[in-house]
């Protein structure tokens, strides 16, 4: 944060008039693009209004879906106005808050998804609704990586693929951020988690509980699975061909969830499919944060790098050079 100080002397008057402005460093578009388009720009610190609560922020973290609004791929449903903070993701410690504001006081340590407010900045305003209290066993800058991601991962699991425990249940795309909190997630369902993984993911799938890691790099599916599996959550962008290549995969009666490319089974394949967009739900996030303080599931930091290095972390993802969770440092 910057403080600025503007001094003005009236030499008619024996008095001063002092006005001061709080400035912060921010991660802001002003057009869509490549990674090029991310700017850091000094801006006024923003006031919390009613209801709402003033975060400094501790960390943010990347999400895939963040690179797609930059280069502008979501704004026929997610419109934003220009310029535009990024960062949905947020940690970090109230330090004030808006009239008649209840739940959380100045101080208080809060995680949360902000859908529009743009957290890659030094102080972001949310509504308190949206926040739920950080937990308590893992640093607070750690804890940015979970809203997103976890609330992906629950919904998935849970919401879409009802996984439970007895099931067969293969992840494609485990290395990925969500993929890690989706392969722990199903585990704690009582779920055989079999996870698809490149070889720089294979030891981190493993000890977030995978039964069996399979190398997707090695050849075909079918030829390394044993038999059908019940539940198929897909996390990574497919062609027509390998998107289609899935279905066979699921026994009749299974389902398939897809937060990426939408798998269409034919009629007669008699599996369910369906592709999902995640929303925010604070009292799913707060299941989370207990979760995380009971030990059950584990937040895999991969990288953590200043706000600086937003524009570099954007060109990486585009590379396929990301790996986990990267959180972002104001």
């Amino acid at each position: 944060m910057t403080l600025r100080t503007t001094k003005t002397t009236k030499t008619t008057e024996t008095m001063e008039t002092m006005e001061t402005t709080e400035t912060m460093r921010t991660a802001r578009i002003h057009a869509y693009g490549d990674a090029s388009v991310i700017s850091y720009d000094d801006v006024a610190r923003p006031s919390p209004a009613a209801g709402e609560v003033l975060i400094r922020v501790a960390a943010t973290s990347f999400n895939p879906s963040e690179a797609a609004l930059r280069a502008g791929l979501l704004r026929a449903f997610l419109p934003v106005d220009l310029p535009h903070t990024l960062g949905w993701d947020v940690a970090g410690t109230v330090a004030g808050t808006g009239t008649g504001t209840r739940g959380f006081g100045v101080g208080d340590l809060v995680i949360g998804r902000l859908d529009g407010a743009g957290s890659a900045a030094e102080y972001v305003r949310a509504p308190v609704e949206v926040l739920v209290a950080a937990p308590r066993s893992v640093p607070l800058a750690q804890a940015a990586a979970l809203p997103v991601a976890g609330l992906t991962a629950w919904q998935a699991v849970f919401e879409h693929g009802r996984v439970s425990a007895h099931q067969r249940v293969l992840v494609n795309g485990a290395g990925g951020g969500v993929g890690g909190f989706v392969t722990q997630l199903a585990k704690h369902a009582g779920a055989e988690v079999i996870a698809t993984a490149g070889a720089r993911s294979a030891a981190a799938v493993r000890g977030q509980g995978a039964d069996q890691v399979i190398d997707y790099t090695a050849g075909p599916l079918a030829a390394a699975l044993d038999g059908p599996v019940d539940t198929l959550l897909n996390l990574v962008p497919l062609g027509p061909p390998d998107a289609a290549a899935l279905v066979p995969l699921v026994r009749p009666g299974g389902r398939i969830v897809s937060i990426a490319t939408p798998v269409e089974p034919p009629a007669d394949a008699g599996v369910t499919a369906l592709h999902m967009v995640a929303r925010n739900d604070p009292g799913q996030l707060a299941a989370l944060v207990e979760l995380v303080d009971a030990g059950v599931i584990t937040i895999d930091i991969s990288e953590s790098h200043p706000l600086s290095a937003l524009a570099d972390v954007h060109r990486r993802s585009a590379a396929g050079r990301i790996r986990g969770k990267v959180i972002i440092i104001p």
